[in-house]
C-alpha cells in the first residue's frame, strides 16, 4: 500500500470522525474514490445515500430503530402471511363462499397472495441471476436472518412459496415401439430456475435469498412501481458492498441497512421504471435525450455520425441509465462509479456526462 494511499486513508478515517460529518468535504474526498479498508466505502455510502444522519450522536439510537422497522416488515408481510397461508385450507373455514381462491375481489386475502406470488417468481428469477461470475451471491451468508429461519416460526417461507408456486409441468410421449416417455420440458428449457442451484439446508440462506427478500419487501411497501426488473441489479452491489464489510457489527445488519438505501436510491432513480412517465419531463425517454443533446454539444462530429446511421439513444442509454451503468462493467468497476455516483449532489446530472464519456 502505497504512502498516498495511506494518507488518503486517514483523510476518510478523519472526516468520519467529526461528531457532525461535514457533508461537502466528504462529498469532495469520495469523488475520487472511496477506499474498502476497514468498512470505510460502507460507511460513506450510508451517508451519501441519506440513511445516516450526519450527527453521529444519533447514530446508535437510529440504527436501531430503523433495524427494528425492517423487523416488523418481515413479521407482516413475510412471517404473518406465510402463517396464514399455511393455515389456509386446513380447515374448511377458510374456503367460504365470501373467500376462496378463485375470488376475483381484490381485497380476498386468497388473490392478494396470488399477486404477490406473480411478483415473487420475478423476484426469484432476477437474483438467482445476479453476477453469475461471481460465487458471492450463491455463498451463505455468515449471518442468516434469525427471524425468518425460527424454527417455532410454523409458515411458509418465500423459498417454499417459490417451490410449492413453478407448475412441475411434464410431456408424455409415446414413441413407435409404444415406449412411454414422461420428460419435463421446463427443466430443459430452464423455466424453472429454482433448479439452477444448490438448495441450502435449512437453517442457513444464501445472499442472493437476501436480496430476494429486500426486493419482495420493498414491492410490497410500493404498490405503485412494486417490482420491474432490473431492481435486482441495483440492490445487488450495495448489498455486497455492506455484506462484505469487514466488521461484523455493520455486516450482521447488511440487510437492513441495504433495504433502506437502497429505498433512498429508488426514491430518485423510480421514474426510470414507471412505464406511464416514460415520455414525460421526468421519465426515462427524456433523460436519453439528453445525452444526445449533451453529445452534440461535447463532439457535434461523433453525434451527426450517430443521426446519419439511425442509431437512437433508446438503443443502449435505455440500460445504462436505469440500472445506473450496473451491467456494463464488473462489480468492482461499477462499486468505484458509484463512489463517484452517489458523491455528487447531483448525480443524475453526472450519469448523464459518464454515458456522454462512454459514447466519446
Amino acid at each position: 500500500m502505497s504512502t498516498a494511499y495511506k494518507n488518503r486513508i486517514q483523510e476518510f478515517k478523519s472526516a468520519l470522525a467529526e461528531d457532525t460529518i461535514n457533508l461537502t468535504a466528504l462529498r469532495e474526498l469520495s469523488f475520487s474514490g472511496i477506499p474498502h479498508e476497514e468498512g470505510i466505502r460502507s460507511l460513506c455510502w450510508k451517508i451519501l445515500l441519506n440513511y445516516l444522519p450526519l450527527d453521529q450522536t444519533l447514530w446508535e439510537s437510529f440504527l436501531k430503530k430503523q433495524r427494528e422497522v425492517y423487523s416488523q416488515f418481515l413479521r407482516e408481510m413475510i412471517i404473518q402471511p406465510g402463517i396464514a397461508k399455511a393455515n389456509l385450507g386446513l380447515s374448511r373455514a377458510d374456503v367460504t363462499l365470501e373467500d376462496h381462491p378463485l375470488n376475483p375481489n381484490p381485497d380476498s386475502r386468497w388473490n392478494t397472495y396470488f399477486k404477490d406470488n406473480e411478483i415473487l417468481l420475478q423476484i426469484d428469477k432476477d437474483v438467482r441471476r445476479l453476477y453469475p461470475d461471481m460465487a458471492f451471491f450463491q455463498r451463505p451468508t455468515e449471518y442468516p436472518c434469525q427471524l425468518i429461519l425460527d424454527p417455532q416460526n410454523d409458515y411458509e417461507t418465500l423459498r417454499r412459496r417459490v417451490e410449492q408456486t413453478t407448475l412441475k409441468a411434464q410431456t408424455v410421449n409415446r414413441n413407435r415401439s409404444g415406449v412411454t416417455n414422461v420428460s419435463s420440458p421446463g427443466k430443459a428449457l430452464n423455466l424453472y430456475p429454482s433448479n439452477e442451484y444448490e438448495v441450502l439446508p435449512n437453517g442457513s440462506e444464501a445472499h442472493w435469498e437476501v436480496v430476494e427478500r429486500i426486493l419482495f419487501i420493498y414491492a410490497k411497501l410500493n404498490p405503485g412501481i412494486a417490482y420491474v426488473q432490473g431492481m435486482n441489479e441495483i440492490v445487488g452491489p450495495i448489498y455486497y458492498t455492506f455484506a462484505t464489510d469487514p466488521s461484523s457489527q455493520w455486516k450482521e445488519h447488511a440487510e437492513a441497512d441495504t433495504f433502506f438505501c437502497f429505498t433512498n436510491l429508488m426514491s430518485e432513480n423510480r421514474d426510470n421504471f414507471i412505464k406511464s412517465l416514460d415520455d414525460s419531463q421526468c421519465g426515462i425517454t427524456c433523460k436519453m435525450e439528453s445525452v444526445y443533446s449533451m453529445l452534440k454539444e461535447k463532439d457535434l462530429e461523433l453525434f451527426l455520425k450517430l443521426e446519419e446511421q439511425n442509431i437512437k439513444p433508446q438503443y443502449f442509454t435505455f440500460r445504462w441509465l436505469t440500472l445506473l451503468l450496473s451491467q456494463e462493467f464488473l462489480l468492482p468497476d461499477v462499486i468505484r462509479i458509484w463512489d463517484t455516483l452517489f458523491s455528487d449532489k447531483d448525480r443524475f446530472h453526472f450519469l448523464l456526462l459518464v454515458c456522454c464519456a462512454m459514447l466519446m
